[in-house]
């Protein structure tokens, strides 16, 4: 039986860091301008999964645009003004816990880049979505783009816009509610936000009650270290 060919990138076939080959490409089959999607906040126990459009400018794309998972809060702070700064258009979107709970997060992420990409102030013609899966119902043809964060300069900016808006709702929500570490762990199934949980009880509307507590047991510790 023949070996089915991966649709991944092979390790060697990857860049040190995001380009705009895959832009450039759209734009000279006159699919132009080309918008990138991300989100943030998959994982958490707590939050909304926030989305992000961005269409960069060719002429004016910040330097260090790069995943927001391989940047510090420093940098990403810095990207996220530039990047608002120097873009054609920027839109951001969220899907709420209950929403969540209402569907599933792969559901709820993908609408959540759907509505970025909708908010958009300029219509773009052709669209890049990091992971697997293409948004339903964009109003324009689309390309899923398997670490995609790592790979095209738009959809990184789209990364880092998603994941410092994100960090932001979190928080605030931690200065509402100030039994829980929102600012540190940012929702995430660290020892001390199921420690929280544990002693307050789950915040609702704030908390995925689909994931806590049903699933709390068997989520995957995180370390506050990997968030920052």
């Amino acid at each position: 039986m023949a070996r089915q060919r991966s649709d991944s990138p092979l390790l060697f076939n990857m860049p040190i860091a995001p380009d705009f080959v895959l832009e450039q490409r759209a734009i000279r089959r006159g699919l132009g301008p080309v918008a990138g999607l991300d989100e943030a906040g998959r994982g958490p126990l707590a939050g909304p999964v926030v989305a992000a459009a961005v269409i960069l400018d060719p002429k004016g794309i910040p330097d260090g645009i790069d995943d927001s998972k391989r940047l510090t809060a420093l940098a990403r702070e810095k990207l996220f003004g530039e990047i608002f700064s120097s873009a054609i258009a920027v839109a951001v979107a969220s899907v709420s816990a209950c929403s969540i709970d209402q569907s599933d997060i792969r559901k709820a992420s993908l609408e959540a880049m759907r509505r970025a990409l909708a908010g958009l102030c300029v219509s773009p013609r052709y669209a890049l979505a990091d992971g697997r899966d293409v948004p339903p119902g964009l109003p324009c043809p689309a390309e899923a783009i398997v670490k995609g964060d790592q790979r095209s300069h738009s959809i990184a900016a789209a990364s880092i816009v998603a994941k410092v808006t994100r960090d932001r709702m979190m928080v605030q929500a931690g200065r509402c509610h100030a039994h829980f570490s929102f600012g540190l762990h940012m929702g995430y199934a660290t020892e001390r936000h199921r420690s929280e949980i544990a002693g307050h009880g789950a915040l609702p509307r704030l908390h995925r009650m689909s994931f806590a507590p049903f699933r709390l047991d068997s989520a995957e510790v995180v370390s506050e270290r990997e968030l920052t």
